[in-house]
């Protein structure tokens, strides 16, 4: 067995490289940007008029005028007009262009407005007060978004406002998770009273979609040369396999050596960790494998713990937050000399980030992961956790 410090180091010394691809703006967010994008204009592109009321020339209210003849009016959206008497005034819109020759816009809160004429009610009036100036924001060709950025809605307004209807995103992978063992039976199934539902696939596949990375569920039985054939034709399909189960010792765990005799090349088979164990990791050409242990709270644990990184780490994904760290908030003892991966319930308190130990009845009470936001990571070292100390948290919400 390595440990889970060594699986992470051989896990991340051998990431995917995904291609890239143009999609449209309204399909983007949650993807990988992978082009900079730059400012096409100032932003922004004329002198914007922050609130309702009216353009005056400050030079007008310098000479004494108080009282303003409203010569017109500047919508929003339409072009620029002009002011043509220094002593008279524009009404004007929030979001239209400052009109020519004025320089201070005046909201109605300050003015009142009698027979077509504004008078003001200020003691004082500062040039160029209430109006966006051009270019205020960003500078044409100013860098305004950088490449390897998870494109959340923010981005999406950038992006629309210079004009990207598409967008260079990074090609999500091709994904296979597979389930495997004769034991399992179709959701819509009634099990027999040796066998259960399918639920790891299930799980695998809507923690991808979370990450906008769609996967073929597939499954295997527990047939020795259906396993190898079906998995040399799988190896050569996908960028990425998950497996979930008949990675143990016994007799009908057909996985690690089916996976080897179709040249899968192991770089690791068991990791001192609870759950999860048995965990399997390879690499076939450009396509890895992950062939996780197939009890479910291990299977979770294991797509979280590496699984996910890892794909973060292949899109090249530069703005994730570092793996956050949490305070357990009740003593836990754990005997074996293995790193151990506690369910907890989380909280805040003091901008710190609490953790409750939850009981559980082992790794395949799947159902305990309901009242769980994530797992404690509590290192090998140890066999005694004290309440107060401060350990990784790996969240699954």
């Amino acid at each position: 067995m390595i440990s889970v410090q060594e699986a992470t180091t051989i896990i991340q010394n051998h990431l995917g490289n995904f291609e890239t691809e143009t999609i449209p703006l309204s399909e983007c967010v949650g993807r990988v940007l992978r082009e900079d994008i730059l400012a096409d204009m100032p932003f922004p592109s004329f002198d914007r008029v922050m609130m309702d009321g009216i353009a005056i020339n400050s030079e007008g209210w310098n000479s004494g005028v108080r009282t303003f003849p409203i010569q017109e009016m500047q919508p929003a959206g339409v072009p620029k007009v002009s002011l043509n008497n220094k002593h008279h005034c524009i009404e004007v819109m929030t979001g239209a262009v400052l009109p020519d020759h004025t320089d201070v816009v005046i909201p109605y809160e300050e003015i009142d407005i009698k027979n077509h004429e504004a008078t003001i009610s200020l003691a004082s009036v500062t040039a160029w007060k209430n109006i966006h100036r051009t270019s205020s924001d960003r500078q044409m060709s100013d860098l305004l978004l950088s490449q390897n950025i998870m494109i959340s809605p923010a981005e999406i307004a950038t992006l629309a406002a210079v004009g990207k209807s598409e967008v260079i995103v990074l090609k999500q992978p091709k994904v296979a998770v597979i389930s495997t063992g004769d034991e399992l039976v179709e959701v819509n199934e009634t099990p027999a009273s040796h066998q259960i539902r399918k639920s790891n696939s299930y799980a695998l596949k809507a923690s991808l979609e979370e990450m906008k990375i769609s996967a073929s569920l597939i499954h295997l039985p527990d047939e020795r040369q259906e396993v190898i054939d079906q998995l040399s034709t799988l190896t050569a399909k996908y960028d990425v396999i998950i497996l979930s189960g008949g990675v143990s010792k016994g007799k009908k765990d057909h996985i690690p050596e089916a996976l080897e005799m179709v040249g899968v090349e192991k770089h690791f088979h068991r990791v001192k960790q609870r759950p999860g164990k048995p965990f399997w990791f390879g690499t076939k050409g450009n396509t890895t494998i992950f062939a996780l242990p197939g009890n479910p709270v291990a299977t979770f644990l294991c797509f979280y713990r590496y699984v996910k990184p890892w794909l973060m780490a292949s899109m090249k994904v530069n703005n994730t937050a570092n793996q956050p760290m949490a305070l357990l908030t009740a003593d836990y003892e754990f005997t074996a000399p293995l790193t151990y991966f506690l369910q907890v319930n989380t909280s805040h308190k003091d901008g710190m980030l609490l953790a409750t130990p939850i009981a559980g009845k082992g790794s395949g009470d799947f159902t305990n992961l309901n009242q769980a936001d994530g797992f404690l990571e509590l290192p090998e070292s140890q066999s005694k956790f004290k309440a107060g100390e401060i350990y990784q948290y790996i969240s699954f919400r």
